[in-house]
C-alpha cells in the first residue's frame, strides 16, 4: 500500500528545556530552541529526520540531536513533554516545552515519522527485523473482554506480554488506546467482588492492576492518577495476594476532601491537576508500592512527579497576584488564624519541593518570598502555638539558609538598619522556650549558620606566622557588615543566648528537667562552635561571664550526656592550644572537677571515663608545659590515687626529673628534644665576635703551622680587626685581582716559562738567594711554581669557606670592604715579588688568608708585612 505523505516540519522553532536522566534525577542541561527536520546525512547520502536544540545563549553550540527512528521510545507526557531512551546509549532524556502547542507541533512531526517508517518497513535500524516479525506492531494483540470469569485469563496473558520487550510496548498501546477503554472496563469488578465476597477474584484484580503499573510508562501512570481511576485502582490493590489476611484503606486515606486545603484559589485548571496528580503518584511510590517498587518505576515515578513540580512552582512564582493574596494572609486585617496556618503549611510544602528543583528556579522562588515579606511570616510562624506552625518556620528558614546563607544575612542586616527586631534574637527567644527537640535542634543550627563568619578568621593565622607576605596575599577581606554583625550580636543577644548558664551561680542542686538539660546541651553545642569561629570576641565573652566555670558545674549533673557535653566543651578549649584559654582553666582551677570525674568514673570503661583519659592524654601527647605543671603542683595526691592508666603517673614521673635542671619552665620543663638542639647565638649586643664558635684541633693545627709571612698577616690582620670592631664574617663574593697585580703576574710568569725550557730546570735564583747559599734543587716529580699557587690557593679558600660557616654574616660598610679589598691586593703584590725575586729556598707563594678577616686599616701594614 502507498505510504502516507509526512507532512511538512514545523518551520518555527520552539522553546524548550533539555534534561537528563542522571541517578535517577533530571539533570538541567540548558534552554534552548527546539527544530524538527530532515537534515543530509554526508555518511549514507540520505535525509534523515532529526530533531535538535539549539542553545539560546550560545547559538553555535547544539544542546540536544537525536535521530527519530523507528523504534518507539518517544513519548509525549501531559501538555509539555516529550520523554524518550537515545538507542545508542540508553540515557532517558526529555523536552520541556515553553507552550503546548509548541510541543504538539514537534510531536505531530514525531509520530508521523514513525508512522512511516512503521509502514514502509525500511531498513531504520539493527532491530527493523525484529520489529517487523514482531506480531503487536500492525495492533494485533487483543485482550478477552474483562469479566469475574475470565479474570486468570487475563492475569496469565497479560503476565506472558509483560516478559518481552515487543510485549510490554504492545500491551501499553493496547490499555491507552481509548477505543479499548481497558483499565475503566476493570474497575467495576472491583465492586462486584466485593459484594460477592470473592477474595481469589480481587487478588487476580490486584495483580493484573500490579502489572500494568509496572510497565513503567508515564503516560499510564498519569492515566491511573485521574480523578476517575485513581480510587478504582487503588481499590484493586487494597487485596494483596501476598497478605490475604489483610486489607489496606488506601481509599479512605484518598477520597478525603479536607486533605486538600485551597489556602489561596488557584484559577488555573491545569496546574490543580497537576496538584492532585502528583499527591497521588507521591502516595503510590511511598504507601502503595513501596515494597514492590523496582528502579525502572521508581525512576518513571520520580520523573513524573519532578515535571509537575517544575510546573506548579514556575506557575506560582510567575504570578504576582496569587503570591500578593498569599502573604496578605498574615496582614492585620486578616483575623481567620486558621488560614494563617494553613498558609504557612503552604509555603512550608513549596519550600520542600523547591529542594529538587534547578538552583536558578529555587533561587528565584525564594527571592519573590523574601520580596513578600517571608521573614514577617517566619517571625510569626515562630512565635505560634502550634508546634505543627513552628516546625514549619523552622524548616521553611533552614531550606533558604542551606540554599543561600548570605541571602538571609543581607536580609537580617536590613532589619538592624531599620530598627527592627532581627531573625536571630526571634530564634534567641524561640531556642529558650522551644519544647520540641527538632524544632530546638534546627533552631540551634540556623544560629550557627547565620553567625558563622566563614573564612574571615582563623585558618590563615598559622600561615602568615610561617610566611607573612603569601598569607597576606591569600587573606580573603573581612566582610564587615557581616563583623559589624558579630560585635553587635555578642554586645546584646549573645547575653540573652547563654543566661541559662549565667544563671547557674550560686546554684548547689544539678537535677534538671528534660527540657532544661536539652536546652544546656544546645547552649554549649552553639558556644563550642563560637569559640572556634569567633576568636576574640568568644574570648571576652567567656571570661567576662564566667562560662567556664558554669560549664564545670553541670559536670556534677547526675545526667551522664549533659557532663559530657560539659566535657566535650572544656576539650575544644584544650584543642585550640590557646595560651588565654589554658590560663583560665588554670587559674580557675577547672581541671579538679574533670580530675574528680575520672576518680569516680574508674575504672570503669564507660564512653564518659574515657573521654576524660582522652582529654588528658592529648595534654600529655601534645605537652602542654603548663598545664601539666598546674595538674601536678595542685593535685598530685589525686594524680597518685589513679593508677589503672599510665597517663597521671607519667606526668608525676617528668615532672620531677625536669623540676631542677632549668628554672625556665618555657624552655626546659619536659622539652627532652630542645635540650640537645644547639641554640642560635645571640648577636648585636656590643661584641661583635659573639656567635663564632671555637676552632677545632684541625684547623688549629693548620694554622699554627702556616708560613711565617701569613702569620704575620693573620695577626696583624686579626689586631687590627678587634681594634677597629670591623665584620670578621665579611668576604666578597669574587676576589678579582688588580690591573697592577695582573701586569706583574704575567710579566713573572711570562719570563719564567721563557726561561725555563725544561720542567727539570730550576728557575734562575735571586741575587739574595745566593748570598744566602740556599739552593733546592727540584726533582722531575716537583711540581712548578704555578701548580703550587693554585694548589694552594683551593686550599685556603676551603678553608675560607670553613671559617664562613663558623661565623655569624654581618653587614659591613663601604669603607671596611675597600679597604679590604686593597690590603689583599698589596699583600698578594709583595708576595709575587718576593717569589720572582725572594728567597728561593722553598719557592713558596705567600696567599692571603681570607680577606674575611682583613679591616679598614690595614692597608699599609699589609705592605709591611711581605717586607
Amino acid at each position: 500500500m502507498m505510504a502516507q505523505a509526512v507532512p511538512n516540519p514545523p518551520n518555527d522553532k520552539k522553546r524548550v528545556k533539555v534534561y537528563e536522566l542522571k541517578n535517577n534525577d533530571w539533570f538541567d542541561r540548558g534552554t534552548g530552541f527546539c527544530v524538527a527536520s530532515f537534515i543530509f546525512n554526508e555518511a549514507n547520502r540520505q535525509e534523515e529526520p532529526r530533531m535538535l536544540v539549539q542553545s539560546e545563549d550560545e547559538p553555535d553550540k547544539i544542546l540536544l540531536e537525536t535521530r527519530i527512528c523507528k523504534e518507539d521510545s518517544f513519548q509525549k507526557q501531559q501538555d509539555t513533554l516529550i520523554v524518550w531512551t537515545e538507542p545508542t546509549t540508553s540515557i532517558d532524556m526529555a523536552l520541556s516545552f515553553q507552550e503546548g502547542d509548541g510541543c504538539a507541533a514537534i510531536w505531530k512531526f514525531i509520530h508521523n515519522i514513525q508512522q512511516q517508517l512503521l509502514a514502509v518497513g525500511g531498513p531504520d535500524d539493527a532491530l527493523s527485523d525484529d520489529i517487523s516479525t514482531d506480531p503487536f506492531v500492525n495492533n494485533q494483540l487483543t485482550l478477552p473482554n474483562p469479566g469475574l470469569g475470565n479474570l486468570a485469563e487475563i492475569e496469565s496473558q497479560v503476565r506472558g506480554l509483560h516478559c518481552t520487550v515487543q510485549g510490554r510496548e504492545a500491551l501499553v498501546k493496547y490499555i491507552l488506546n481509548e477505543e479499548n477503554n481497558y483499565i475503566p472496563k476493570l474497575i467495576p469488578l472491583v465492586e462486584m467482588a466485593e459484594d460477592m465476597e470473592d477474595l481469589p477474584s480481587l487478588h487476580r484484580l490486584c495483580n493484573i492492576m500490579k502489572t500494568v503499573i509496572l510497565l513503567n510508562d508515564a503516560n499510564i501512570m498519569d492515566h491511573v492518577v485521574s480523578d476517575e481511576l485513581i480510587l478504582g485502582v487503588v481499590g484493586a490493590l487494597e487485596y494483596d495476594p501476598d497478605f490475604p489476611s489483610h486489607k489496606a484503606n488506601h481509599r479512605h486515606w484518598l477520597s478525603k476532601e479536607g486533605r486538600y486545603k485551597e489556602v489561596v484559589h488557584i484559577d488555573d485548571e491545569t496546574i490543580r491537576k497537576k496538584i492532585h496528580a502528583t499527591y497521588r503518584l507521591q502516595y503510590l511510590k511511598d504507601v502503595v508500592l513501596a515494597r514492590i517498587l523496582d528502579d525502572p518505576t521508581f525512576s518513571v515515578l520520580n520523573s513524573s512527579i519532578f515535571f509537575n513540580q517544575v510546573d506548579i512552582v514556575g506557575h506560582l512564582q510567575t504570578n504576582p497576584a496569587f503570591l500578593k493574596e498569599l502573604f496578605g494572609v498574615f496582614g492585620p486585617q486578616e483575623t481567620d488564624q486558621e488560614r494563617k496556618k494553613e498558609a504557612v503549611l503552604f509555603i512550608q510544602q513549596c519550600c520542600a519541593i523547591a529542594k529538587n528543583i534547578q538552583q536558578p528556579t529555587r533561587q528565584q522562588l525564594y527571592n519573590n518570598f523574601l520580596g513578600h515579606g517571608l521573614l514577617s511570616v517566619i517571625n510569626f510562624a515562630l512565635r505560634h502555638s502550634d508546634v505543627g506552625v513552628r516546625v514549619g518556620a523552622t524548616d521553611v528558614l533552614v531550606s533558604m539558609i542551606d540554599h543561600d546563607p548570605q541571602m538571609i544575612r543581607q536580609t537580617i542586616f536590613r532589619q538592624i538598619s531599620e530598627k527592627q527586631t532581627p531573625l536571630t534574637d526571634s530564634l534567641i527567644d524561640l531556642l529558650l522556650v522551644e519544647a520540641d527537640l527538632g524544632v530546638k535542634a534546627q533552631i540551634a543550627d540556623a544560629i550557627k549558620v547565620l553567625l558563622d563568619p566563614g573564612s574571615q578568621n582563623g585558618p590563615l593565622e598559622n600561615l602568615s606566622r610561617a610566611n607573612g607576605d603569601i598569607a597576606g596575599r591569600m587573606r580573603p577581606q573581612p566582610d564587615p557588615q557581616q563583623a559589624e554583625f558579630v560585635k553587635d550580636f555578642y554586645d546584646d543577644s549573645a547575653k540573652k543566648l547563654f543566661k541559662p548558664l549565667v544563671d547557674l551561680k550560686d546554684r548547689d542542686n544539678m537535677d534538671f528537667s528534660v527540657h532544661q538539660v536539652s536546652l544546656f546541651i544546645y547552649l554549649i553545642e552553639i558556644l563550642c562552635f563560637f569559640v572556634r569561629q569567633h576568636t576574640h570576641h568568644s574570648k571576652y565573652f567567656v571570661l567576662s561571664e564566667s562560662l567556664g566555670q558554669r560549664i564545670a558545674q553541670l559536670l556534677s549533673s547526675p545526667e551522664k550526656y549533659l557532663r559530657l557535653t560539659a566535657l566535650k566543651f572544656f576539650r575544644n578549649l584544650i584543642g585550640l592550644q590557646d595560651e588565654f584559654y589554658n590560663q583560665q582553666m588554670t587559674q580557675g582551677k577547672l581541671f579538679e572537677p574533670i580530675l574528680d570525674l575520672v576518680i569516680e568514673t574508674m575504672p570503669r570503661d564507660t564512653l564518659l571515663n574515657s573521654a576524660c583519659l582522652e582529654f588528658f592524654d592529648f595534654i600529655k601527647r601534645e605537652n602542654i608545659k603548663n598545664i601539666i605543671s598546674h595538674l601536678v603542683e595542685n593535685y598530685r595526691e589525686k594524680l597518685a590515687k589513679i593508677t589503672y592508666v599510665d597517663t597521671f603517673n607519667n606526668y608525676i614521673i617528668r615532672y620531677d626529673q625536669t623540676q631542677g635542671f632549668a628554672s625556665n619552665m618555657e624552655s626546659s620543663f619536659l622539652d627532652t628534644e630542645e635540650d640537645t638542639t644547639p641554640k642560635r647565638p645571640e648577636t648585636g649586643r656590643g661584641n661583635r665576635w659573639e656567635g663564632i664558635k671555637d676552632l677545632d684541633a684541625q684547623e688549629e693545627e693548620y694554622f699554627n703551622t702556616s708560613d711565617d709571612e701569613e702569620d704575620v698577616a693573620v695577626k696583624a690582620s686579626s689586631s687590627r680587626a678587634a681594634a677597629n670592631g670591623a665584620s670578621p664574617t665579611s668576604k666578597p663574593l669574587v676576589d678579582y685581582n688588580s690591573d697592577e697585580e695582573n701586569d706583574n703576574m704575567d710579566t713573572d710568569l711570562s719570563a719564567g716559562i721563557l726561561e725555563g725550557t725544561d720542567e727539570n730546570t730550576p728557575p734562575a735564583s735571586s741575587s739574595k738567594a745566593s748570598s744566602n747559599g740556599v739552593h733546592t734543587p727540584l726533582s722531575s716529580s716537583a711540581v712548578s711554581p704555578l701548580e703550587k699557587m693554585s694548589e694552594k690557593r683551593r686550599r685556603e679558600e676551603e678553608d675560607d669557606d670553613e671559617m664562613s660557616k663558623l661565623t655569624q654574616p654581618k653587614r659591613r660598610n663601604s669603607s671596611s670592604s675597600v679597604a679590604s679589598n686593597t690590603s689583599s691586593v698589596l699583600r698578594r703584590k709583595k708576595s709575587f715579588n718576593n717569589q720572582n725575586g725572594g728567597s728561593g729556598g722553598k719557592n713558596k707563594i705567600a696567599i692571603s688568608l681570607s680577606p674575611a678577616i682583613k679591616t679598614g686599616g690595614e692597608s699599609q701594614g699589609g705592605g709591611d708585612s711581605g717586607s
